[in-house]
């Protein structure tokens, strides 16, 4: 073989291995693009296909669903693991940069005036469609997005980052744990009867801020006894930066001239407080757009 023969076979291999390797990483990438489409579109049909479900307040599926459980419930049949409140999965993923962007996967999140945070979401199927679990039609319902343009806040897209770590975005860190942990203890005294300045010691009955003192504690917070005192604690947040687990003060009427502190909630989200007082003792209470809302003097986070 002359000098000149083994040269152009050199050549001529280091091309055909630059060509298999170049072939070898659009194989991949075309094998990922497919990964994507096939994840989204799977998560739009298990999402249609739990329309007429019923609606149950953080019920995970797959019989009945709360409005976040939905689709924690469709993500995780395609083996990406979300959050599970609205106010986390609004927070996770990457930012949508319009409604006219929104693709089938996508979550989209509402409030009922159109602003301030989340109370609904839903997940998107594509052909201007979204599905969600309605508390007030009772199931899980198919919409059109343009119906609700006026309510929309914003989506978020989340398959994109499911095959890296994107640990600092996901919502299940150790501050949600222990707000669904104290909002889990409350659970257990729903129905228990409310007492004026009940004991600290008992779980027979409680006062506003005894019950608050009490499931903070069974989750590892200590609170001060009485409502005033529960407020000087922790960081103060707006309302536009409510997330579970925060703590709601209240004064004595709307329509009182005093920011008096007479009453505490958990935010429970979902537009709900967990409390307890008169009649009905520890329970959940609509928020948004209530008289508890417009009695809102100071918000605390403690968790």
């Amino acid at each position: 073989m002359t000098k000149r023969d083994w040269v152009m076979k050199s050549t001529v291999a280091v091309i055909l291995s630059t060509s298999l390797l170049m072939g070898g990483q659009v194989g991949q990438a075309a094998a990922a693009s497919t990964t994507y489409e096939q994840q989204t579109s799977e998560v739009a049909s298990i999402t249609k296909s739990m329309v007429g479900k019923p609606y149950s307040y953080k019920a995970s599926g797959p019989k009945e669903f709360g409005s976040a459980e939905l689709a924690t419930y469709a993500y995780k049949q395609v083996g990406v693991k979300i959050g599970s409140t609205i106010s986390g999965l609004y927070k996770t993923g990457t930012k949508v940069s319009s409604i006219s962007k929104v693709e089938a996967g996508d979550l989209v999140f509402f409030s009922s005036n159109g602003s301030g945070s989340p109370t609904f979401m839903g997940v998107y199927i594509g052909n201007g469609q979204y599905v969600y679990s309605s508390e007030g039609e009772g199931k899980v319902v198919l919409k059109k997005l343009s119906d609700y343009s006026k309510k929309f806040l914003g989506a978020r897209r989340i398959v994109e980052d499911s095959s890296s770590d994107n640990s600092s975005n996901s919502p299940s860190t150790p501050a949600s744990d222990i707000a669904s942990k104290v909002i889990k203890n409350g659970e257990k005294y729903l129905g228990t009867k409310y007492k004026y300045g009940s004991s600290s010691s008992t779980t027979k009955s409680f006062d506003c801020s005894s019950f608050t003192q009490r499931v903070f504690k069974e989750a590892g917070i200590t609170l001060p006894r009485d409502s005033r005192q529960q407020s000087t604690v922790g960081t103060t947040v707006s309302k536009k930066n409510l997330q579970k687990g925060d703590l709601l003060f209240m004064k004595a009427s709307v329509n009182s001239s005093s920011d008096r502190i007479t009453h505490v909630a958990i935010y429970a989200g979902n537009g709900k407080i967990l409390h307890t007082y008169g009649s009905p003792g520890v329970t959940y209470s609509k928020f948004d757009g209530t008289n508890w809302e417009k009695r809102v003097v100071k918000i605390k986070r403690v968790i």
